[in-house]
This record gives C-alpha cells, sequence and structure tokens, in this order.
C-alpha cells in the first residue's frame, strides 16, 4: 500500500509539473519525487491512469485492512486507545479489596468482636478468584486484545531474568488464546459449552504464577497500560482460596495468620516477650 501510495503521489507531482488541469500545486512530495524520473516519458493519459489506479488501489487495500484488523493481531491498533483510558488509576501494587473477606478478617484480629453476633452486610462471593477466562474483568479482557507483543515486559521481569518460566507477555498472549478459543465454543453452540479445558493448568501453571514477585516492572513498562499482574494475582487467589494450592510456606505463615494474627509461630500472649 505504501508502494501505491508513493507512486500515486509521484505521477500527481508529474501531472502538477505538466500543469494539466485540475492538478494544481499543492505541495511538494520529497519522498515520492525519487519516483518522478520513472514516469517522465509517460503521455498525461498514462500519468492520469497510474495516478487514478493507485488511488482506488490503495484506498481498497486500506479498507480490506480494516476489515482484517479485528481478526488479527493488530487489532491493539484499535485498542490501545480506550485500554490506555480505562487504566486503573490506584497506585500500583493495590489489590481488589474484598469486602466479606475483609469483614472476616476484621473479626478474626478484633479480640473483642463477637462474630456470630454480628450480622453480615455482604454475602459471600461464589468463588475467589479466578481459573478461567470468565472469571475475568472486561478490563482484563481487553488487555489481553490490547497486546502489542512487544516483549518490553518479558525484558524487564526480574523472575524472567533469572530463569523462572514466568513471561508477563505470554500470560497475556495465553489468556488472549483461550478467551478465543471460548469465543468459538459459544458461536458454535450458541453458548458455552465446558471443554474440559481451562486457563488454569492448561494455558497457564501454578508455576509460572507463583514465580511472579509482585514488582510491578511489567505493568509500568508496558506502552498501552497493560497488567499483567492483575491476572496473575486473580488466579493466585483462586489457588489459595479454592484450591489450597499455595506453596509450603504460604501456608505456614497463612496458619499462623489464622492462629495468632500474625506471620510468626506464636501468639498474641508470647509477642512481649521477643521484645
Amino acid at each position: 500500500m505504501m508502494s501505491l501510495f508513493l507512486l500515486m503521489n509521484a505521477a500527481d507531482a508529474q501531472l502538477q509539473a505538466l500543469h494539466v488541469p485540475h492538478y494544481v500545486q499543492a505541495g511538494s512530495f520529497p519522498v515520492s519525487e525519487w519516483l518522478r524520473p520513472l514516469l517522465g516519458n509517460a503521455s498525461v493519459s498514462t500519468l492520469i491512469a497510474i495516478e487514478r489506479s493507485c488511488w482506488w488501489l490503495h484506498i481498497t487495500g486500506v479498507l480490506c485492512f480494516l476489515n482484517y484488523l479485528y481478526y488479527s493481531k493488530h487489532l491493539h491498533i484499535l485498542l490501545a486507545f480506550p485500554n490506555t483510558y480505562y487504566a486503573p488509576i490506584r497506585p500500583l501494587g493495590a489489590s481488589k479489596v474484598n469486602l466479606a473477606v475483609t469483614q472476616e478478617v476484621k473479626l478474626m484480629l478484633d479480640p473483642s468482636a463477637a462474630p456470630f453476633a454480628t450480622p453480615q452486610d455482604t454475602a459471600p462471593p461464589d468463588k475467589f478468584g479466578a481459573s478461567d477466562v470468565t472469571d475475568l474483568t472486561w478490563l482484563q479482557l481487553m488487555n489481553a486484545y490490547t497486546c502489542t507483543e512487544c516483549g518490553r515486559c518479558t525484558d524487564e521481569c526480574p523472575a524472567n531474568l533469572t530463569g523462572k518460566k514466568l513471561s508477563p507477555r505470554a500470560i497475556m498472549m495465553k489468556t488472549r488464546d483461550r478467551l478465543e478459543e471460548v469465543g468459538r465454543n459459544i458461536d458454535k453452540h450458541g453458548t458455552f459449552e465446558p471443554d474440559g479445558k481451562q486457563l488454569l493448568g492448561d494455558y497457564i501453571t501454578p508455576e509460572e504464577l507463583w514465580a511472579c514477585t509482585t514488582c510491578n516492572a511489567c505493568v509500568e513498562v508496558c506502552p498501552v497500560s497493560i497488567s499483567p499482574l492483575s491476572i496473575i494475582m486473580d488466579m493466585r487467589q483462586y489457588l489459595v482460596m479454592e484450591e489450597s494450592a499455595a506453596p509450603t510456606e504460604l501456608n505456614v505463615m497463612m496458619t499462623n495468620i489464622e492462629n495468632n494474627g500474625a506471620p510468626w509461630a506464636y501468639s498474641q500472649a508470647d509477642r512481649d516477650i521477643t521484645n
């Protein structure tokens, strides 16, 4: 298309130089000027045919590309703007607050609270975290489609730099692959039919998720404000709260928090002893 565009301008410039009617001097073509010698011996009718043909072929190519855009990775050209506009403005690293869980934690840490006498203001969620693309938010799904696959996030990821399996770029690409698979399933059946697969396990492994240090390097370096970390954290939450599949070190810490209100293996009454 660029060749057609340059050749069209070269023919246009030649027609202007010949003072052909309707081809008035409208400006210079510094790049296309290099192609003018190729058209030096062409007749006026030939130049007009070249200029008109290149114009129609060029605009047809543009219109065809706009239709192809939605089925290619170049979709990020359109989605980059809304994705950046709707990017969260909360501080990096801030996690989503689940009110039901927050209330339970406050009751557990407050020794004067009577949990059975306290009315529940919020209903517990049906599911904690995310195991498949259907559990992700619309913004996380748009993140997957917006990814330009430039690889900057992976280049800056400290886990990846130290040889871990985690690649933030791969997280977004796998999420998009699974999302497209779910879309084809819905197109075929009219509604989603369970296919025995899910994003967690079949596409993204727990090893990749637990390799993340939550440093936000991938989020900061992304040119279009994509957050692979949000997907990683939601899938981690599912592993911990639905599957109890956290690493041993984390299970020990969370057991201590549950029993002692702190990550250390001694009770609240014994804390003054260590001071």
